[in-house]
């Protein structure tokens, strides 16, 4: 299994010896009326399948998942194929260049022109959530706040940039993700203060020992954890 000598191969592998994973979403008509075309202009596919060895003589299909299904519709005996090394990353990377993942960058350490490539393409969508959404405020928004530190992507709703809580924060995590630093023990600035959770807020009021802070709204933590430290 994952010999070295097939990985990166391209081979001509037999229908029924590939599994076809994931399959595709593809509408019935475009499976069909490829295939027929492809019966009609010699029956090669010329843009290859991407498969994984799962055993001997025996492959799963990790990406190019509508070419399997032409093929398949076409009634093809063999399918030529590119063998990969099977690994997470490489399952991601491909499944990305083949226009069936989209790529996440990670919102921790994206630049200002990433986030707002990947809010413009979010709000450009057909049928949108966020079509209201400016992503020009957005960016700056989100670009200025202490993402570095975020577990969830929750505080934007704080940052009142038109991103509000339900399925307009749930499409972000079609393009984000995240990696958080450890939130440190002290943060005065009252700006990035009002863009954190209360629950870190009080996390953080307990650290440093402020009287009353379980019984504390937002602004009053806020207004508390900003005074300089004596």
């Amino acid at each position: 299994m994952n010999s070295l000598s097939h990985i990166g191969n391209l081979r001509h592998l037999y229908l029924d010896a590939i599994d076809p994973g994931e399959g595709t979403d593809a509408p019935e008509f475009l499976i069909t009326a490829s295939a027929h075309l492809l019966n009609q202009k010699g029956g090669r596919n010329w843009i290859p399948v991407i498969v994984k060895e799962t055993g001997e003589d025996k492959y799963q299909v990790i990406a190019n998942s509508f070419i399997y299904a032409i093929a398949e519709a076409a009634g093809l005996d063999r399918v030529w194929c590119i063998i990969t090394d099977g690994s997470d990353e490489t399952v991601e990377v491909t499944k990305v260049l083949a226009g069936e993942e989209l790529p996440k960058i990670n919102l921790s350490k994206a630049s200002r022109d990433e986030i707002k490539a990947a809010l413009e393409y979010l709000v450009k969508l057909p049928d949108s959530v966020l079509k209201a959404v400016k992503p020009a405020i957005a960016t700056n928004r989100i670009d200025e706040a202490p993402r570095q530190y975020w577990k969830t992507l929750e505080p934007i709703i704080n940052l009142k940039c038109g991103i509000t809580k339900g399925k307009k924060l749930d499409v972000l995590n079609q393009v984000f993700y995240l990696t958080p630093q450890p939130m440190p023990d002290t943060i005065t600035d009252a700006d990035m203060l009002k863009t954190m959770p209360t629950a870190d807020l009080k996390v953080m009021g307990k650290k440093r020992g402020i009287a009353g802070i379980s019984k504390m709204k937002k602004d009053e933590l806020v207004a508390a954890l900003s005074k300089p430290l004596k």
